[in-house]
Order: structure tokens, then C-alpha cells, then sequence
């Protein structure tokens, strides 16, 4: 009796503790962020917060109904000194709460990335209802906000299409990175690496992308591009790695899931190959008490083009494009490390971490003066390729030709 007393004296106290939804909020009441922008001007002290707004209404119509005739994005924009006050301010504009626990993307534009983003994203990592999944970005020669603004073709909604863009084209194409939230903050406190976001630019004409009427047409006036990736020192931005420089950093970072380039024929023109397989061994190696890098990477490819007059049935030439290969991706890499040595001073790599890793030591010791150290580090640089198919068709149609002319001449 006792037991049964106690037993049910503790589900009392259990019922009691329970809250509920005391803090739900409807759907209705609240306008789901898809991405967020956030532009300066040279000099100023204010900041442009741009929010882009999903219209729910829109997307989850089914060819009637409510949302007909309007947009699926709404933006809205204000001036303002502090993100956390430009959340709140917005509430004049915004007709419904915002809720951030769905945001894809943060977009700063370059002059805020150059003036230094660490302000910026303190508010994002501190509020408890953003999550820290998001990607973070930074425009080129473009305003955060007009990258907002750009309606964008098969995706509803632009921050999602930013969201499924860089995904691929980092794991397709290999250029870009897609770097979160926590990651950002992770290369920002370490001293032996620095941080990088990848650029987007809107190419076209812009205040035409901005209006629904460019989804209409087959071919849109504007449309938003990823393109190279940003280098910062600290939490600034320094400068940036051209495409091919860009591969080079995802190489070293072990980032090339597959990619595509050139490889040059042993007489003239070019194979062109698919990498379907890349890892990176970076490894710290000491020689008179100072040290060296020592990059090595394994690449397994395919070919997927051939614009040349070359026989690949012959191992002697699949061994020469492989060399040829070889050599590319060593120049690749070898440009990327140059310029962020020599140019910029600033590891990306995580060179620092590296050594750290090597001898805590020594370490210890150059901490401190590491961005002067780092710009005078050998790194060396070993690449294996191997091409594994040729695809369903072993010659180009190119060396049938040259042997079907060969073959009429002996005919003559």
C-alpha cells in the first residue's frame, strides 16, 4: 500500500512538473528566414541588415488558392548599428515574427569581410535560436542584398538554391567550399590556421533578376554564380584564390570529392579527365630544427574526353597523361600555397596545426610569431595519379579517322 502511495504520490509530481507548449507559436504567426544579408558602406557606421522572408503561402500552394499572384521571397531591409538590434527593428517592417531556426545562408558583403566579420557573428553564434548549420558566404563585386534579391530558376526560394548550389559544386566541381557557422568560428580562434569562405557574385542584370517576371523567360537576365574563394587573416579579408588556386586549397584540404580539368596529349590537344577519388596527406617534417611540409596526394581518375588524336589502348600513353596529370595538380596546388604565402601571409591550410601536431615544443616557441614564420616554410608536394577507365569507348573517333585516311592512302 505504501509503495502504491509513494508510486502514485511521484506521478503527481511529474504531471505537475510538466510545462506544455506554453511556448509554441503558430505557423501563422511567424515569417520563416531563409538567408540573411548584411552590407556596409566604406566608412560608415551603420549596417544594411537584408532579410529574405519565405511566403509560406506561395510555397505550399498547389496550383490555387492563397498565394496566387505573389512572390515566394519577400526582403526586407534596415539600417542599423548592431545585428541583434536589426532583428528587433525589423518587427516595424515585417508583419509577422521572424523565426531563424531554418536560415540556409549568411551572406557579408566584401567591404564587411574586408572591415572585419568577427563583430558579425557573434550574435549568430550567442542567440539560441539560430542553429549553426548554415553556410556562410561572401559577395564579390556585389551587394549582399542584391544577391537576396535575385529570384532564382526551379528553386522557390533563392537561399535554397544557394544552399543546394554550393553543396554540389563543392563535391562536383571542387572550386568552392562549404564552410558552417562553428567551422568559421573554429579557424578564427586558432592560431595555426586561417579562415576562408567561397565568393558569390551576381552576373547579369541585376535589377532585372530582381523582379518575378525574370522567372518567365528562358534564359534569366541575371542569375547568381559561385566564384573563387575569399583568404582572410584574422577576421579580415585579405584577398582572393582564382578558380584553379581554389581547387589547389581543396586538395591540400582534402575537400576534391570529384572535379573536372585538362590534361595535355604527349602530340597536341587534350584529354580531358574526370577525378573520381582524391586524398591528402599533409605531414610536418623537421630538417636542422626547422620545418617542411610535405604534401602527398593519391588521385584516382577517369577519362571522360578525348580532343586529341591519341591511342589509349597503349599503356605507354595512359602513363604519359597520368604523368601529365601528375604535374597539373602539383602546379594547382603549388599556386595556391605561393599565394598565400608570398602574397596574402596567411595559412588557410592549417599548416600551424599541423606542426602542432608534429612537435608541441617547437610549437610553443613560434605560436606567436607563426604569421612571420609561415610565409618562409618549404612545402614540397608529391602527387600519384592513376587513371583507371577510359570509358565505354577506348579511341576517340579523332584517331579512327586518322587510320581510315592512312588506310585509304595504302589503298592508293
Amino acid at each position: 500500500m505504501k509503495r502504491t502511495f509513494l508510486l502514485v504520490l511521484t506521478m503527481l509530481l511529474v504531471v505537475l512538473m510538466i510545462t506544455g507548449c506554453w511556448n509554441r507559436r503558430e505557423l501563422n504567426e511567424l515569417s520563416i528566414v531563409g538567408a540573411i544579408g548584411i552590407d556596409k558602406e566604406p566608412g560608415a557606421d551603420q549596417y544594411m541588415f537584408s532579410v529574405q522572408v519565405i511566403n509560406q503561402g506561395v510555397i505550399s500552394s498547389k496550383g490555387g488558392g492563397e498565394g496566387i499572384g505573389q512572390a515566394s521571397v519577400t526582403t526586407f531591409e534596415m539600417e542599423t548599428s548592431s545585428m541583434f538590434e536589426g532583428m528587433r527593428r525589423l518587427t516595424t517592417v515585417s508583419p509577422r515574427k521572424l523565426y531563424l531556426a531554418h536560415m540556409r545562408m549568411l551572406i557579408l558583403s566584401e567591404e564587411v569581410a574586408k572591415e572585419g566579420v568577427g563583430p558579425i557573428l557573434d550574435l549568430f553564434s550567442r542567440d539560441h535560436e539560430y542553429r549553426p548549420d548554415f553556410y556562410v558566404i561572401v559577395t564579390k563585386d556585389t551587394k549582399a542584398g542584391d544577391v537576396l534579391k535575385q529570384f532564382t530558376q526551379i528553386e522557390k526560394v533563392p537561399a535554397n538554391k544557394l544552399f543546394s548550389s554550393l553543396e554540389m559544386s563543392e563535391k562536383h566541381w571542387a572550386p568552392t567550399v562549404a564552410v558552417r557557422l562553428d567551422e568559421v568560428e573554429a579557424s578564427l580562434v586558432s592560431l595555426g590556421k586561417q579562415p576562408v569562405l567561397t565568393g558569390v557574385m551576381v552576373r547579369g542584370d541585376e535589377r532585372a533578376g530582381e523582379s518575378e517576371k525574370a522567372l518567365q523567360r528562358l534564359e534569366p537576365p541575371a542569375y547568381v554564380v559561385y566564384t573563387g574563394i575569399g583568404v582572410f587573416r584574422g577576421d579580415k579579408l585579405v584577398g582572393w584564390l582564382n578558380e584553379e588556386e581554389s581547387k589547389g586549397y581543396n586538395y591540400i584540404a582534402d575537400n576534391v570529392k570529384s572535379t573536372v580539368g585538362p590534361l595535355a596529349c604527349p602530340q597536341k590537344g587534350e584529354v580531358i579527365l574526370e577525378m573520381i577519388r582524391s586524398s591528402s596527406n599533409v605531414q610536418a617534417k623537421f630538417q636542422n630544427g626547422k620545418p617542411q611540409i610535405q604534401i602527398k596526394i593519391k588521385a584516382e581518375g577517369n577519362v571522360g574526353e578525348v580532343l586529341c588524336d591519341v591511342d589509349l589502348q597503349d599503356p605507354k600513353t595512359i602513363e604519359k597523361l597520368e604523368r601529365n596529370g601528375e604535374q597539373r595538380i602539383k602546379q594547382i596546388i603549388q599556386r595556391a600555397v605561393d599565394k598565400a604565402q608570398h602574397q596574402y601571409r596567411s595559412d588557410i591550410f592549417g599548416f600551424g596545426e599541423v606542426i602542432h601536431r608534429e612537435d608541441a615544443k617547437y610549437w610553443k616557441k613560434i605560436q606567436g610569431e607563426w604569421d612571420e614564420v609561415f610565409p618562409h616554410v618549404p612545402v614540397v608536394v608529391d602527387v600519384d595519379l592513376q587513371i583507371r577507365r577510359t570509358g565505354t569507348k577506348v579511341n576517340s573517333y579523332l584517331t579512327e579517322m586518322r587510320k581510315a585516311r592512312e588506310k585509304a592512302k595504302e589503298q592508293k
